[in-house]
């Protein structure tokens, strides 16, 4: 990403909370950044929030932690993911996550990639498609689990299912 002063890279990015429902996000690079340090150290603290304003603002805050703490319990049925794991790792567990997840992630990747269509180039020998491979991680994960309950006529099956996605066979 670009720093939003000149063209170098940007190191620092920084997400301004001035009002709860309107965060901005600044990247900018290393000089710019301290510049911007020191138009911020010039500038003197607003005026103390009222008790109502404060008391209000903490609601916003709470509330907002209440929603957090229920998304981080949103878990992907296909490969077990929560999104907390997400959160806290930084990768997804397979291509359905992107649908489990769409709400919470188009934000985010807008404001890596700028857009959220894909528009560069897909693997030419991939045979499966997406589809396909969401299928094969839900069986492993199903197969995994039949195995740990000693289910294993049941996950001698999801096997035999498994191989025959994989050869290709419908």
């Amino acid at each position: 990403m670009k720093c939003q002063q000149c063209e170098k890279p940007a190191t620092f990015h920084i997400t301004e909370i001035i009002d709860i429902d309107d965060p901005k996000s600044v990247h900018l690079c290393e000089d710019c950044f301290k510049v911007y340090r020191s138009e911020d150290d010039e500038i003197d603290e607003s005026p103390p929030l009222s008790i109502a304003g404060a008391l209000a603002q903490q609601m916003k805050v709470a509330q907002s932690a209440e929603e957090l703490a229920k998304l981080d319990q949103t878990t992907c049925p296909t490969c077990g993911i929560t999104f907390y794991e997400f959160r806290q790792v930084g990768r997804l567990g397979c291509p359905h996550d992107y649908v489990v997840f769409q709400a919470e992630m188009e934000p985010l990747i807008v404001n890596i990639h700028g857009a959220v269509a894909h528009t560069g180039k897909s693997p030419k020998r991939s045979g499966l498609s997406s589809d396909l491979q969401a299928e094969l991680i839900r069986l492993r994960r199903e197969m995994t689990d039949a195995v740990e309950q000693e289910d294993y006529e049941r996950a001698s099956q999801l096997r035999d299912e498994i191989l025959r996605i994989e050869s290709g066979q419908s």
